[in-house]
Order: structure tokens, then C-alpha cells, then sequence
């Protein structure tokens, strides 16, 4: 199977994960929204963040680096402001958990801020700002993680990718959902290079010696580059400024990668903010507003070969529909050892094709 890409279907990807996530000691419920946050990745195409991470997930599960069991904490609160100790939770977990949270502060105050600490990779952050969406609110969601990028011309890391989203309710298929690192490309579009043999573009990262390359390996042994120079860098510290600094969490050095000190927990921090969107405008108003911004998108003239312009979250939409119907598309080192674990845990379940 070794190196054939397979599609596998959606639903039994989920039962497989979940069960995996179980056997490894996670509470069920945890395991499954575990498992449904990494395949809801890859149902986008943001296959960086799909199931090509859960050999590492699961063993930082396995060596306590995630606490399969945490017990996530209020330990400050004022009106709709909250910080959470996530206990070392798996960074989905306790990024839902702070998701609704916000919510909750959002329904009693119009707004809700919820900052956490001691968590761990959460993902893909529309994730958590589209929990927000389907409950008729606007979301925001960002974390930080160890650094990872390089400012211009230098030879070491000065700030994490850094993600952050946010998502507005449009009430038509698909919200408004922006989703981004800090980087031109996130670590986890190199490791899903190097397992499919694939070269990356030039302007993706450097090596350990701050030089250009085109080789995956050689770029996640060295360092990522930001978009937009020194502007994007300006905003990988003010996320890391949010999600650690202020929290009381780890920020900047003293954060772990989950790559480099695998059976260390991340002690990464997280901050959500969801707005209630019905405070300040009826539904069916926001949708003809939404339309209107959308067609104008659409009515801007392109030059020749180029698509219509988009809403960020369209292209991922129309990515779900296909992958449902069509799979999602595994490269075969990442099932060979998908499998291998099911076998090594007693999983039942089995990873269909289509």
C-alpha cells in the first residue's frame, strides 16, 4: 500500500480516528470530536491539517504529552471575559471548550472572550469560529505555537505561524470563513509534501542556513518564512501577544513544539471571541447584505484564465461536497501506519474506500 494515495470515505475515517483516539485512553466523546475536528480538515482540503497528524497525536496521547483525561478549569472570570487552564487537554478539546464558552458570555453580554493556557495543537482554527457561526454569531479564533519563522535574512526562528480565523454567518451555503497562518505555508503542508515525494515552492521557507529550497525535508529542518515580510511578522507577535502574554501562558521561547519534544505537552494558548451577530442586525438584513458584498466580489472583472473572486470558506465548501461523494484522498504511508496502529489497539473499525 506504501505510497498509493487511496479515498477513503468520510464517515468511516471519523469511526476509525474516534476509535483509535478511545483505545488510547481519551474519554469517547473527547475522542470523537478529536477525530471529527481532524476529518472536518481534510472535508475542507486543508489536508495539512487532517489525518496525516494523528500518528503524532496519538502518541503524545500514548506518552501523556496530551492528557487524555483533563479537567479544563475556569481560573479567572469578569463579565464575558474567561481564562481556562486546559489541563494539557488535546488542543481540540480544549479549543471547543473555549469556543462555547465564548458563546455562552456572547449570549448574556453580546460578546464573549475566552483565553486558555496549558493546551496543545488545535488544528485548523475555523474550526472553533465556525462553533461560533452556527450559533448566529461572528468568530474569532487564534493560537500560538513555538517559533517557527524567519524574519527576513536572519538564521533562526523569531515567532510561530501563528493561525488565526474568523468567521461570519452569511445565512446562504457557506459562511464567510477566513482561515490563515502566519507563514506562506503552514509545517503541515511540508510534512504532507514529504510524504507524497513532492518538491515546494521556493518562497515556502529556508533552510538551516537561511537559504531558499524546494525540498520539504530540508525546510522542516530549517525554518518558515511569513507572508508579507515584516507586516506579517508584526502579526504573528500580536497573536502570540494575545493568545500567550496576556493569558498569563507560554509565548515566544518558551513554548514547546509537539515535533521537537514529542512527549512534552505544547503549553500552547489559545483565545476565542464570538460576537452575537443578532445584537446588532436581523438575519434576513445580513443576508442580503452578504449577498450584495458577494456578487460584488463576483462582478469584479478578471483577467484572462483567472476565476471569479470568492468569499474565504466557498473553495472549502465545494471541497467538502466533492469529498464526500468522491473520499478524501490518504496519501499510502499515511494508511499503511493508520492501519498498523488500528491493528497494534484492537480498532474495529475499517478505512473504506470509495
Amino acid at each position: 500500500m506504501s505510497g498509493v494515495e487511496k479515498n477513503i470515505r468520510p464517515d468511516s475515517l471519523r469511526a476509525f480516528v474516534g476509535e483509535l483516539f478511545s483505545a488510547g485512553g481519551m474519554l469517547p466523546g473527547e475522542a470523537d470530536w478529536f477525530a471529527e475536528s481532524i476529518v472536518q480538515a481534510n472535508l475542507w482540503g486543508i489536508d495539512s491539517h487532517g489525518v496525516i497528524r494523528v500518528p503524532t497525536y496519538f502518541s503524545r496521547v500514548l506518552s501523556g504529552a496530551i492528557n487524555r483525561r483533563p479537567s479544563i478549569r475556569t481560573y479567572r472570570k469578569a463579565p464575558a471575559l474567561t481564562l481556562l487552564d486546559a489541563d494539557g487537554a488535546a488542543g481540540a478539546v480544549a479549543g471547543r471548550a473555549a469556543m462555547e464558552q465564548a458563546i455562552a458570555d456572547a449570549r448574556a453580554h453580546g460578546v464573549g472572550v475566552c483565553g486558555v493556557t496549558n493546551s496543545n495543537h488545535f488544528g485548523a482554527a475555523a474550526l472553533y469560529s465556525r462553533l461560533a457561526v452556527e450559533q448566529d454569531m461572528v468568530g474569532l479564533a487564534m493560537t500560538n505555537v513555538k517559533p517557527l519563522i524567519a524574519a527576513p535574512g536572519a538564521k533562526a526562528p523569531v515567532a510561530g505561524n501563528n493561525p488565526f480565523s474568523i468567521a461570519v454567518p452569511t445565512y446562504c451555503a457557506f459562511p464567510f470563513s477566513l482561515d490563515m497562518s502566519i507563514s506562506v505555508a503552514a509545517g503541515g503542508k511540508l510534512r504532507l509534501a514529504a510524504a507524497r515525494g513532492e518538491r515546494i515552492p521556493l518562497d515556502w521557507a529556508v533552510d538551516q542556513d537561511g537559504q531558499p529550497t524546494d525540498d520539504p525535508q530540508a525546510a522542516l529542518n530549517g525554518f518558515l518564512l511569513p507572508i508579507g515580510g515584516y507586516k506579517g511578522l508584526g502579526l504573528a507577535y500580536a497573536v502570540d501577544i494575545l493568545s500567550g502574554v496576556i493569558t498569563g501562558g507560554l509565548f515566544a521561547d518558551q513554548m514547546r513544539s509537539m515535533y521537537h519534544d514529542p512527549d512534552l505537552p505544547s503549553g500552547t494558548g489559545h483565545l476565542m471571541i464570538a460576537m452575537d451577530l443578532k445584537a446588532w442586525i436581523a438575519p434576513g438584513e445580513m443576508k442580503r447584505r452578504m449577498e450584495h458584498y458577494h456578487s460584488f466580489l463576483q462582478s469584479i472583472p478578471m483577467a484572462e484564465g483567472a476565476g471569479p473572486l470568492v468569499f474565504p470558506g466557498e473553495p472549502e465548501a465545494r471541497q467538502e461536497l466533492r469529498r464526500r461523494k468522491e473520499g478524501i484522498p490518504i496519501p499510502g504511508s499515511t494508511l499503511e501506519t493508520l492501519e498498523q496502529l488500528g491493528v497494534r489497539h484492537g480498532v474495529r473499525s475499517r478505512l473504506e474506500t470509495i
